[in-house]
């Protein structure tokens, strides 16, 4: 009978474990490296709508999610300018998206957006992701959260994940450039030394 009561014990154990793991592919922490970038079809400040495959004859893609408020993303909006210019010309440009509620922050809604846009002349889209399901979709924890993709035959392939470089507070004392590392290797042919960071910055303010 003691033997019985074990086994039942496993074997609820293991559905229990099994029903977990299911619950996490289903509702997990977004991509990781190696994945498939989840496409997208968000509002740009122009007004025009942009999906991640318009971009599928380009080499990949530097997709940054941020937004107006946060601190550190105001700090780093110069470095993803920076980026846009570097790397845009040779098949990487930047595509920014701003997964905030802006009833929670209103200096994060659609009409601030363009105004920021504009102030700091933005040359690569600044997309709204009001439902939040594609920062969802991709993992994203704060602003800026950077995730670079390379576009392979079986779509654009998640390559690193995290922060822009290790010094959010000061571009001069920055030692070790994350994206750019990973961007160059890409380029080069060659897989990034480092394809996962803590992003470093505000959290998403989600709905309720």
């Amino acid at each position: 009978m003691r033997l019985d009561r074990i086994s039942l014990m496993s074997f609820f154990f293991c559905v229990f474990m099994a029903l977990q793991v299911q619950h996490s592919a289903a509702f997990g922490d977004g991509v990781a490296v190696g994945d498939v970038a989840p496409d997208f079809k968000l509002m740009n400040v122009d007004g025009r709508m942009v999906e991640l495959s318009d971009y599928k004859t380009k080499k990949g893609a530097i997709i940054v999610f941020t937004c107006n408020h946060c601190p550190y993303s105001i700090k780093y909006e110069d470095r993803i300018i920076q980026l846009h210019e570097a790397f845009a010309p040779l098949g990487f440009p930047v595509i920014a998206i701003n997964p905030n509620d802006a009833t929670k922050v209103p200096e994060d809604s659609f009409e601030n957006m363009k105004v920021r846009a504009s102030e700091k002349k933005f040359r690569f889209p600044y997309l709204v992701d009001e439902s939040q399901q594609v920062a969802k979709a991709y993992g994203a924890k704060r602003t800026p959260h950077v995730y670079v993709v390379f576009n392979t035959a079986e779509g654009p392939s998640v390559q690193y994940i995290g922060a822009i470089d290790d010094n959010a507070s000061d571009a001069s004392a920055v030692e070790t450039k994350f994206v750019r590392d990973a961007v160059t290797s890409l380029i080069d042919g060659k897989l990034p030394s480092t394809s996962l960071t803590k992003a470093i910055g505000c959290t998403i303010k989600w709905k309720n």
